[in-house]
């Protein structure tokens, strides 16, 4: 793995942490954002995995 895939999966699951905390302490609602910006981070890596192939 390069750095830019190491750095957006850390980011990935940072984001991810996050969203389990607001999750548990304000809702989904709230920690929509976090769990979205997961998925988009996600699929970015997924594509580079898959456009380095």
């Amino acid at each position: 793995m390069k750095l830019p895939d190491i750095l957006l999966l850390s980011l990935a699951v940072a984001f991810l942490i996050i969203g389990i905390h607001q999750f548990m302490v304000l809702g989904f609602g709230q920690a929509y954002w976090a769990f979205m910006l997961t998925l988009l981070l996600f699929f970015i890596l997924n594509l580079r995995k898959k456009k380095g192939k």
